[in-house]
């Protein structure tokens, strides 16, 4: 009974502090977030979320953990310094995930947890607020939630009457009366805002689940009292594995031999074919080939298979994840001469990472069944892989990248058949200057090609230094264009200053 007199009052000052922590970062969010482009304030806030997660863990005498979750969040979380996006708003999302788990010693051993981990973190945040929100109630009679009252209560004669007092000198004084219609009370009915109020519950719930991790129960299955050993089932047993596997290798065989010949060895293709259809009719479904024989290995050599064990079967395993990988190889290549040919674009960039981490993918495949690792070794592999790709993606600038690749292999530039398309490095936006102010010299002044990339390019100045000038805003990679174009200017056209800066309109 005493160990429970103990852990109340103890229990309502964690609540407490979460809830005042709570509040702060809610009202910051409003400050830093509400209706203002993302910018440098997504990680200002992000960090001062950490920062919270860090004292909490401090206050619960897991301060190394703490630091360690911290230290995983702000590198997480990094990319929004680069530019605030869905994708780097995610990696924070996965950062600050992880340093409340580690604040409470809640990761989980195996990495191949991790997303269900999260999950049951994240999903039943909404509940647990209004849940420890009713708690906060009794927390309240206790000593220090009973100061917190008394201290709320002793301001409100203070207030009321000092209102009245105010009221009363405005209509004995003009110069009072000024100053209180200054103060508009226009401003208290901003705060109602709906789209206000929607995202100080959105940042409370997230705030919550994150300061107060706790984790959704799950039901434990019952494990069956006799392990039966697996049969070698006659239309998925040893002979049926092997069977497929000669079939598929020698499938698999055909095309590698057509794509090393036609592709590799460049060897010209039949009359009425290029290498750009060739590429095109092959790149897609190549890889929905690879992701289908990866899904028949893991089911093949699955754990007490009884193929697993055989040496037969494992080197065909072996050749036919080999095929699979240069298959995946020869789709990026399809791809490249594809591009060459017709440009390249976001979704086609998207393509060409995502051919990759499936030959990642395979190459993990291959290496778990060579290690006799466990299925979820390959998922927490594949994890950390597609991790370090998104945060590759997130860091660097794609569409400047987009651009100047269309430029250096444009007709205007090398002489080859296909010229640049402007408009669509027009919707790059402002990343694409550089690769205008590459392309603009190499024009025939005077042409309509030359007069629409100096168009496009003025305009996509403005939208770059036109737009709101709030410190909220800003971005490293918004700040590195602004500084090119301090540096880099056109010369055939005339520079105007805009706030201090020499552009070119």
């Amino acid at each position: 009974m005493q160990s429970k007199t103990r852990t109340a009052p103890k229990r309502s000052r964690a609540l407490l502090w979460a809830g005042g922590a709570t509040i702060l970062l809610v009202a910051l969010s409003d400050l830093l977030l509400f209706d203002v482009d993302a910018g440098i304030s997504v990680f200002l806030v992000a960090l001062a979320t950490a920062l919270a997660i860090l004292i909490l863990a401090w206050r619960r005498q897991r301060f190394r953990w703490g630091v360690m979750g911290f230290i995983a969040a702000l590198i997480l979380s990094l990319p929004l310094i680069e530019a605030a996006s869905l994708l780097s708003v995610m990696l924070s999302a996965l950062g600050l995930g992880l340093a409340a788990l580690m604040a409470v010693r809640l990761v989980p051993h195996r990495l191949e947890r991790m997303p269900e981990i999260l999950l049951r973190l994240l999903l039943p945040a909404p509940i647990r607020l209004l849940r420890d929100a009713a708690a906060l109630r009794p927390a309240v009679q206790h000593q220090a939630g009973r100061k917190a009252a008394l201290w709320l209560v002793a301001w409100i004669v203070p207030l009321g009457l000092g209102a009245v007092f105010a009221y009363l000198f405005a209509a004995a004084n003009p110069l009072i009366e000024t100053t209180l219609s200054a103060l508009q009370p226009q401003v208290l009915f901003d705060l109602l805002d709906p789209f206000r109020l929607m995202l100080w519950l959105i940042v409370a719930m997230g705030v919550w689940a994150l300061l107060r991790p706790k984790l959704l129960r799950r039901r434990r299955r019952r494990l069956p009292e006799q392990v039966v050993a697996p049969r070698d089932s006659s239309w998925f047993g040893s002979a049926a594995i092997l069977r497929s596997l000669l079939v598929f290798n020698a499938l698999f065989a055909v095309q590698t031999a057509l794509d090393l010949t036609y592709l590799w060895g460049g060897i010209a293709l039949p009359d009425g074919m290029g290498h750009a259809e060739y590429a095109h009719r092959g790149a897609y479904p190549l890889i929905v080939t690879a992701l289908l024989a990866g899904a028949f290995v893991l089911v093949a050599m699955r754990e007490r298979s009884p193929a697993r064990d055989n040496r037969v079967i494992r080197a065909l395993v072996y050749l036919f994840i080999a095929q699979n990988v240069l298959l995946c190889l020869s789709a990026m290549l399809r791809l490249e001469l594809y591009v060459e040919v017709y440009s390249l674009t976001e979704m086609r960039l998207a393509a060409g990472i995502w051919m990759g981490l499936v030959a990642i993918g395979l190459v993990l495949i291959l290496a778990r069944i060579w290690l006799r690792q466990s299925n979820g070794w390959l998922v927490a592999t594949n994890l950390l892989a597609l991790t370090a790709v998104l945060y590759a993606s997130a860091m660097l600038d794609l569409s400047a990248h987009i651009a100047r690749f269309n430029v250096e292999h444009s007709r205007e530039l090398t002489g080859a058949d296909r010229s640049v398309d402007l408009h669509y490095l027009w919707d790059l936006g402002p990343s694409a200057i550089p690769a205008f102010d590459r392309l603009i010299p190499r024009l025939v002044p005077g042409t309509a090609l030359w007069d629409d990339a100096r168009a496009i390019r003025a305009d996509l100045v403005r939208t770059l230094l036109d737009g709101p000038q709030d410190w909220r805003n800003w971005s490293w990679r918004e700040q590195r264009l602004k500084d090119y174009l301090v540096m880099h200017a056109v010369a055939s056209a005339p520079p105007t200053r805009h706030n201090g800066m020499v552009v070119v309109r």
